[in-house]
């Protein structure tokens, strides 16, 4: 029969996969492999490495003003004789008809705190980058687990289609034959026949639900030219702890997206400082010394000079005040920030421990909803067989029967599922 040759090809494309038929090698996997793999390949993990080692770049940027600055200089002039410049720097006063070269150099000696705050600033805020970079890992994490678990899932629910379109292949061949002998009517085997195509379209929505959920495991690991994958089963995590409190703790402890907010409100804070000591004043040394070759015979060849600069900041038309209020309030706004995501992460664990500890009850649930659903069936069967049921109440069983063999399924993915959104969500998923 044409529906018998159906039911045969189903389970070689589902024992062997796709990928078996056409002599492609499928991909053999556990969970930390594909975790592994999606680390390696992911690029938005490797743009945050990037970006986290650009951001401790910038406090050597501005340590650099500790360090003394030397810089050449050749100059070549013509002038009026006998001009002079009567202010400015450590400049030859005697403007004349000259070339000359040679060397400056200047060292700051202090400007009372400024610079060290912006070097503080500047390592926290890349340690915030680096929690940047763990939170971008463990949603790259989250991400793979997550399409792992789906694949498994829809894998499983593939299974209960074949063995469903198999189960409602018999009944229909039972009832067909029966009804040509006239032991059932016509409308038996067209409620049979229903039957079976229902879950006949259930296999192949079975069978697109995989391929998506292979595709997104294979993009999730970096890897989207990869299809048919052969998972390993994971060991079944332990039910929830009856209190959440803890979970809460170990959330504020170790979420790095807190850690970053925390330590941005920490580089806030030190800028803050460092705006302040712009009101102070900077002390500097300078130095020069060169030749000229070229110019006047009186005088003499070589020059050089050494003096201190003290720049002592007076009026600015208000601009370092403005500049250190601005500082304030953006300190402000980074603790509220944090204070923020503290009641975020607080009712994300919330949830997630709530979804865990329901989807861990689910499995017992629907383990019970199955037995009773199987029980239910074979009375129907029996009840059909001897002529005292009818065609409509075997359906309702076989239709109880699929439901509860998927929900059986789902029921342990769910759950494993769950439990790693609550390691994402307690900080613990690395």
């Amino acid at each position: 029969m044409r529906s018998g040759l159906i039911y045969l090809a189903v389970p070689i494309a589902f024992f062997f996969g796709p990928s078996a038929l056409h002599g492609q090698p499928r991909v053999q996997l556990t969970l930390a492999e594909a975790q592994r793999l999606a680390i390696q390949n992911n690029p938005s993990f490797t743009a945050a490495k990037y970006n986290a080692a650009a951001a401790y770049q910038v406090a050597p940027q501005y340590r650099a003003a500790y360090e003394p600055n030397l810089s050449g200089a050749f100059t070549s002039v013509g002038a009026d004789n006998g001009s002079r410049l009567a202010a400015g720097g450590l400049n030859n006063p005697i403007v004349y008809s000259r070339v000359g070269s040679g060397l400056m150099v200047g060292q700051m000696i202090t400007d009372f705190g400024r610079t060290s705050n912006l070097i503080g600033m500047a390592k926290l805020q890349a340690a915030a980058q680096d929690q940047v970079t763990e939170t971008t890992r463990a949603q790259i994490l989250l991400n793979t687990s997550r399409a792992y678990f789906a694949v498994l899932r829809t894998q499983a629910v593939l299974k209960v289609a074949v063995q469903t379109v198999a189960a409602r292949q018999t009944v229909t061949d039972q009832v067909t034959a029966l009804a040509e002998n006239k032991l059932k009517s016509s409308l038996d085997v067209s409620f049979a026949n229903v039957n079976l195509a229902d879950a006949k379209l259930l296999l192949v929505q079975a069978q697109s639900d995989l391929k998506a959920a292979e595709a997104d495991l294979a993009t999730a690991m970096g890897l989207p030219n990869e299809s048919g994958f052969v998972l390993e089963e994971e060991p079944m995590p332990p039910p929830m702890p009856d209190q959440v409190d803890g979970l809460i703790r170990d959330a504020m402890q170790n979420r790095p997206e807190l850690k970053g907010l925390r330590l941005q409100h920490s580089a806030a804070e030190r800028f803050t400082k460092a705006e302040h000591a712009l009101y102070y004043p900077s002390v500097g040394v300078i130095g020069t010394a060169g030749f000229v070759p070229t110019g006047y015979a009186t005088i003499p060849g070589r020059y050089g000079a050494v003096g201190m600069n003290v720049s002592i900041p007076i009026l600015n038309g208000g601009l370092f005040k403005a500049r250190q209020t601005e500082a304030e309030l953006k300190a402000k706004a980074a603790a509220e920030n944090v204070n923020d995501l503290q009641n975020l992460v607080t009712r994300d664990v919330r949830v997630a421990w709530l979804n865990a500890t329901t989807a861990y009850d689910r499995m017992a649930l629907t383990r019970q909803l199955l037995e009773q659903a199987k029980i239910s069936l074979d009375l129907a069967q029996t009840r059909y067989d001897l002529g005292l049921g009818n065609i409509v109440e075997l359906s309702t069983a076989q239709l109880n029967v699929t439901s509860a063999q998927i929900a059986d399924a789902s029921a342990l993915y769910e759950y494993q599922t769950q439990r790693i959104l609550v390691d994402y969500q307690t900080g613990v998923l690395h």
